[in-house]
């Protein structure tokens, strides 16, 4: 049972643990990913959207900003650079009472960021599956 789950998120984050996200995501997650339109539903689908975006988005300039934590739902804005294109997003993370996330939506912008996010992840997702 995970006793905190905002700070093992934080931990896996700044480790860049993908290998972590095991242990922390539920079996029945469902996942929101800002460029696909349907809810990904599931442990193995979940883990290898957030796996690419600890590699896509998670680089040196990666930082959380603010983080409202709200009985078992957090949402924590964050800000990284790529290619010269500062993006800032949103991460809404639910979690269970054992701790594991349940639901984890992502939310990005502006328009330019969203479409080199989604070029990136679609590379990324290629070269981890």
């Amino acid at each position: 049972m995970i006793t905190d789950t905002m700070t093992a998120w934080h931990k896996l984050v700044k480790d860049r643990d993908a290998a972590g996200l095991d242990n922390i995501l539920a079996e029945n997650v469902i996942f929101h990913s800002p460029v696909v339109h349907t809810p990904q539903v599931g442990k193995p689908i979940t883990l290898l959207y957030l796996t690419a975006a600890l590699h896509v988005l998670n680089n040196d300039s990666f930082k959380y900003l603010r983080e409202v934590v709200s009985g078992s739902n957090a949402v924590l804005e964050f800000h990284t650079v790529i290619d010269g294109i500062t993006i800032n997003g949103v991460d809404m993370i639910t979690w269970g009472k054992d701790g594991k996330i349940t639901d984890f939506k992502v939310m990005i912008r502006p328009l330019k960021a969203i479409n080199l996010i989604h070029k990136m992840m679609a590379d990324m997702l290629q070269k981890i599956q």
